[in-house]
């Protein structure tokens, strides 16, 4: 039991000291480089501290979750709707983990510190090594998922792909369904254009970067994976539906 809780307290320490680098190092991109304009926090503060799922839209590999990040610390520190100055970083919201292509955290020297900070690494169900793959959901990845769920909150991108509209993956249904988490729905929106595919370079600066937090999703947990997926899928604004709506806007632009 004593080397568990000094297991934990390290992955703790570990967690913070990235945290805090990241932090210092991408706060002036947010916010001073770019734009960045965050609503809904109000859904966040009551949440428990453990089996809360924040399901979301997805634009770069790295920039999305640390955005994420810096705002679940600035919630810790009372903040609203901001980031403000980032003293929340010299006392970070740590139990939060995120999932990721393990082909992606091992990619680069970067990626792996990053893993460190709470990746909950995953096989690629569709890509693999630049190429197309068909692959069925590995149990052991739902596992790990749902065993951080245990204590913790655990960010996903359903689509497990940057490119936008793309279908949603069914082992998210299935965790919803079989673990019963608070899910949260995130849209985000301008990371692709700041941003390069990783997330680590500037692409276009002053660029207007948009986080908006919905309130939880209601599930019966007796409806299908098909529907559940459904609705998550509507929640973050990647359904057919939304995708009809963007083109439609996208059309009225081009006439104009």
């Amino acid at each position: 039991m004593k080397s568990w809780l000094k297991s934990i307290q390290q992955t703790r320490i570990v967690k913070s000291v990235i945290y805090f680098i990241v932090g210092v190092i991408s706060y002036p991109g947010l916010v001073i480089v770019n734009h960045l304009k965050i609503s809904g926090t109000e859904n966040l503060q009551n949440l428990p501290k453990k089996n809360v799922l924040f399901v979301s839209n997805h634009q770069t590999y790295f920039a999305d979750v640390i955005t994420f990040l810096h705002i679940f610390c600035a919630v810790k520190w009372r903040k609203k709707n901001r980031l403000g100055i980032p003293f929340y970083l010299l006392n970070p919201f740590t139990r939060v983990f995120y999932v990721a292509a393990a082909e992606t955290m091992k990619s680069t020297f970067i990626s792996r510190i990053f893993t460190r900070a709470g990746a909950i690494t995953v096989k690629r169900t569709w890509r693999a090594e630049g190429k197309e793959m068909r692959r069925g959901l590995d149990p052991g990845d739902t596992r790990k998922i749902s065993k951080a769920l245990e204590n913790n909150w655990v960010i996903t991108f359903p689509q497990g792909t940057t490119k936008p509209f793309a279908p949603g993956r069914k082992g998210t249904a299935f965790i919803i369904k079989h673990t019963r988490p608070v899910v949260v729905p995130v849209v985000i929106s301008g990371f692709w254009r700041a941003f390069n595919k990783k997330g680590l370079k500037f692409k276009k600066k002053g660029s207007m970067l948009s986080v908006r937090f919905k309130e939880p999703i209601h599930f019966t947990y007796e409806e299908s994976i098909d529907v559940i997926l459904e609705k998550v899928m509507d929640a973050i604004e990647q359904s057919k539906k939304f995708m009809d709506k963007s083109k439609h806007h996208l059309i009225t632009a081009i006439d104009k």
